[in-house]
This record gives C-alpha cells, sequence and structure tokens, in this order.
C-alpha cells in the first residue's frame, strides 16, 4: 500500500519524505529498505536508509532532494532531524516495525519527538512479532480505532523449528557448543549471546578452537557487522554469534541451526531467535543451554510457548541448585528479567524502557 500511494503522489519536494519506517536495528533497517528496492525496481519510488554508525554526510546529502520512503533508526533520525537535514512535515504514513522491540528498548522517548514532527493527519501502523498485555494497553491507549490483524498466536514458533533443552553448568556451555558445532561443520548456525561482551568473548573462543566463527552486536560498526553478516552469507564462517538486538532483521533460508548459548531473560525474545530458521517453509533446529541459574527463564519460556521441551542432555536443575544460583546470579549485579541490549549510534542506545506509541488506522494524535 505504501508504495502505490507514493507513487500517485508525485516527487517529493527537497529535504522531505512521504513515508516514515522506523525499526530499532541497523539490520532491519537494511532488509526493510533492500525489500523494498526489490519491489519499487524500474519504478520512480525512490528509498532512502539511514542508520547509526554510518557516515551522517552522505546520508544528508542523499535527504537533500527529497525522497519518497525514508527506512530509519529513531537515533540516527533525531540526528538529522537535529542538523535540518529533513522535515517531516509532509509526511503522511508512519510506519513502527518490531514494535514490542521498541518497546524493549525504551524507544519511546525518540518516537514522542519524532511524532510531534509529523502531521497530525497520518496513517499509522505498528507491526509486532509479540502482543504481550503492555503491547496491548499501548495499543488502546494511542489508538483511534484500530483495526488488527493476528497471523499467529503469541508464542508460536514456525511449525518446522524442532526445539530441544540441554542442561549445562555455565563454565561447561563453550565446550558443549563446540561440540554440537563439530557435529555439523557444513551447517550455518546462529548462537546468541546475553551480553555483547559474552559475544565477543565466545567468538574469540571458537576461533581459537578451529572453528570459522563471527560476531555481530553493538559494539561492532555498521562496517563491520555488514562484512560480518556477507560472509556469513556466503558461507566463509559458520558460525555467527549475536545479541538479540544485533540479530533482529537477519533472513537467512539456510540457517540451519540456533543455539541458546544463554537463555534470553525476557521470553518473547526467545520465539524472535528461534524464528531465524526454519524460514520460508524449511526445517530447523533450535537448541537451549540451561544452566542452574537459568531454570526459571527457561520455565518462562515454556509457560509462554504452552511446551515442555524435550531434554536433550543433562537433568533439570533442582531448586536447591536453582534457587541459590539465581541468587548469586543477582548479587553479582546481574538483574533478572532486564531488557536487551541496545546498538547503534547517538539515540540508538535508549536510556530507560518506556511505553511506544502504537499503530493502526489514520488517526489525529501520536502519544
Amino acid at each position: 500500500p505504501i508504495l502505490h500511494d507514493v507513487l500517485g503522489a508525485g516527487r517529493p519536494n527537497p529535504k522531505t519524505t512521504q513515508a516514515l519506517i522506523l525499526a530499532p536495528t541497523r539490520e532491519l533497517v537494511n532488509q526493510i529498505a533492500t525489500t523494498l528496492d526489490a519491489f519499487a525496481r524500474k519504478s520512480p519510488v525512490k528509498v532512502t536508509r539511514v542508520v547509526g554508525g554510518a557516515g551522517i554526510n552522505p546520508q544528508i546529502q542523499k535527504l537533500a532532494k527529497g525522497t519518497d520512503i525514508l527506512v530509519a533508526t529513531p537515533g540516527r533520525l533525531l540526528d538529522l532531524l537535529d542538523r535540518r537535514a529533513l522535515t517531516l512535515a509532509e509526511t503522511r504514513m508512519l510506519v513502527l516495525d518490531e514494535a514490542d522491540q521498541m518497546l524493549d528498548l525504551g524507544f519511546i522517548h525518540a518516537l514522542r519527538k519524532i511524532a510531534a514532527l509529523l502531521p497530525r493527519e497520518r496513517q499509522t501502523l505498528m507491526f509486532s512479532a509479540t502482543m504481550s498485555k503492555q503491547m496491548n494497553e499501548i495499543a488502546a491507549a494511542y489508538l483511534d480505532r484500530p483495526e488488527r490483524i493476528e497471523v499467529a498466536a503469541p508464542g508460536k514458533p514456525a511449525d518446522k523449528v524442532t526445539q530441544s533443552v540441554h542442561f549445562v553448568s555455565q563454565g561447561d556451555k563453550a565446550k558443549l557448543l563446540a561440540s554440537y558445532l563439530e557435529k555439523h561443520p557444513d551447517d550455518l548456525a546462529l548462537v546468541f549471546s546475553r551480553t555483547k561482551h559474552g559475544a565477543e568473548k565466545l567468538m574469540k573462543l571458537l576461533n581459537g578452537w578451529g572453528l570459522s566463527a563471527g560476531s555481530i552486536h553493538g559494539n561492532k560498526s555498521q562496517g563491520q557487522r555488514e562484512r560480518t553478516l556477507a560472509a556469513f552469507r556466503a558461507g566463509d564462517i559458520k558460525v555467527l554469534v549475536a545479541t538479540d538486538v544485533a540479530a533482529r532483521g537477519i533472513d537467512i533460508p539456510d540457517m540451519g541451526h540456533v543455539y541458546n548459548y544463554d537463555l534470553p531473560e525476557v521470553p518473547e525474545n526467545y520465539v524472535h531467535r528461534i524464528g531465524r530458521t526454519a524460514r520460508a517453509g524449511a526445517s530447523g533446529r533450535a537448541l537451549a543451554f540451561c544452566a542452574p541459574a537459568e531454570m526459571e527463564d527457561l520455565r518462562a519460556i515454556e509457560k509462554l510457548m504452552k511446551i515442555s521441551m524435550k531434554v536433550e542432555g543433562g537433568v533439570p536443575w533442582s531448586a536447591d541448585l536453582a534457587g541459590p544460583a539465581r541468587a548469586e546470579q543477582r548479587k553479582r549485579g546481574q538483574p533478572q528479567r532486564r531488557k536487551p541490549q541496545g546498538g547503534g549510534a547517538r539515540g540508538d542506545k535508549p536510556k530507560a524502557a518506556g511505553k511506544p506509541a502504537g499503530g493502526g488506522q489514520k488517526r489525529r494524535r501520536f502519544g
């Protein structure tokens, strides 16, 4: 609908965009823009992408003549607006993609600033992989008679994903992961780490053991992330270690394995993680490693998905072990149920989580 709308609207004025699509990560922005470019091929529609971690001056130059569709991360968009490289006065459509991740990352403050610069009369659409109670409350608060379209039940993964769990102590996870990877040397594998530091450390460890691995996370520059993803897609590296946020937007059809090296503290993120495999009708495997301190996380995931995972190895940790391990983890200053790590340039590392505005049909106010 966006492409049809802008096709009939004529050329954009300088420093304007007719449609604005906001996404939480650089990778997702690039995926959206690449897809739009393919659909808009051989048409006059101009698609522009702006993300943190890339040079801002070339982006300013691209926006000078105006664009039909702008795909952006909130932080970089605010940078450009601050520099008066762009005005949103003529923007008629706003799309919030991965709205639940926007909520987790605390982008509400950036969204409010951006929305205040948009016309009061516009169409707003919100897309979310999960619809928690809080997301529903936000939609009710900020949308004017929205239409809701649900294509899958919350917490439902792809049909062809085989899920299992291996109970293992935290200190033995790396060697266990290496043993699984060595069983499938030719397959692409995505490994999720809870932190940026942990992802980098694990990547170096795997490479030291002769396994071809790369990493993407918020401490990597845009160029580094793009080169690593290109090498992974080409099969030059077989293992990609990533954080939740950095992995959003990754679409690699041949991804056969997803390893949850660290279980996510937000159970909905597990759904996002395993959704990286079994794409486009293919089959895939998702294996979770569960240390004693993660038993609570595992139970939360199983409750959300209404499943009991097959045990691949080890035995479930007893309360006598899980409880003290959880308490010790908290004592070390690792709060549970924290939000995922952010990444990007100024403004792409939100300070606090909050309530994002949602979308739906045409409305007069945003937040």
